[in-house]
């Protein structure tokens, strides 16, 4: 019999993230930083779950986050708001 692993156990509750894509005023430093110097905000997020640097404004980056923190979510979905932070600068 087989069986389909649904849940994984861990120390995080199914969740939503803190802010929404577009909501800057919450957290004005990290906006900021992320503004300012975006490639090293991605790097800080990357060295702060033990990955690559140079992974850290990925896609991949943000299926690991959801992923380790049980952020409800897909690949559909993490790929469209990559997509989306991708693009807001080049409006």
């Amino acid at each position: 019999m087989a069986f389909t692993v649904t849940v994984q156990p861990g120390k995080y509750q199914p969740s939503e993230f803190q802010t929404s894509l577009c909501n800057v005023c919450s957290d004005c430093s990290t906006c900021c930083y992320g503004f300012w110097c975006f490639p090293c905000l991605g790097c800080s997020i990357a060295s702060a779950m033990d990955e690559c640097c140079m992974c850290g404004n990925t896609m991949a980056m943000r299926s690991v986050y959801r992923t380790k923190y049980n952020i409800k979510g897909s690949m559909s979905k993490a790929f469209s708001e990559w997509m989306l932070l991708c693009h807001c600068g080049n409006t």
